[in-house]
């Protein structure tokens, strides 16, 4: 009975033995290959955060624009001073509040100060009284500022009915 106890221990050794050697290799050796699996999770939440911060970089305020047929398109470039006059007789100048329509040429002035090669885009909501959007006008017009922008929305054509 002795003779299979040496016999295990011996392969038990020599088991080892093998195991010491093949991790003596490893040791010395360097992995050349690169993981890309974080870049590729990095990349992908990146992604994802642009989706979802993009939609919430609109200029200006959101309004209800006037809807016209005779709409011409104008990317967006950034270059614009976006004027906004909501339903509730609030003006913006960009995403900031400006407290009466009188303060608005000083506002303006001070963004064209800052870059002198951007427009004006006023945005009128629809629902707004129209003298009050004239009212901004005007203090645009104060400010030195002829040419205005406009800003309205493509009315949707129906198809003219058999009876039209």
């Amino acid at each position: 009975m002795a003779k299979p106890a040496t016999n295990t221990s011996a392969r038990l050794r020599a088991i080892r033995t093998m195991l010491a050697v093949h991790d003596e290799t490893k040791l010395g050796e360097v992995k050349s290959d690169i993981n890309i699996t974080p870049l590729v999770d990095v990349v992908l939440v990146l992604l994802i955060i642009f989706m979802v911060v993009t939609p919430m970089i609109a200029s200006g305020v959101a309004v209800d624009l006037p809807r016209t047929e005779n709409h011409s398109r104008k990317p967006d470039d950034g270059n614009d001073i976006i004027v906004s006059v909501t339903r509730d007789k609030e003006v913006y100048v960009g995403s900031s509040r400006i407290n009466r329509v009188e303060d608005l040429p000083r506002a303006v002035s001070e963004e064209r100060r800052k870059n002198p090669n951007k427009t004006v885009f006023l945005k009128g909501d629809s629902r707004s009284p129209y003298g009050y959007v004239r009212r901004a006008m005007q203090a645009l017009q104060k400010a030195g500022i002829d040419d205005v922008v406009l800003g309205t929305e493509e009315a949707t054509r129906s198809k003219p009915t058999a009876t039209e």
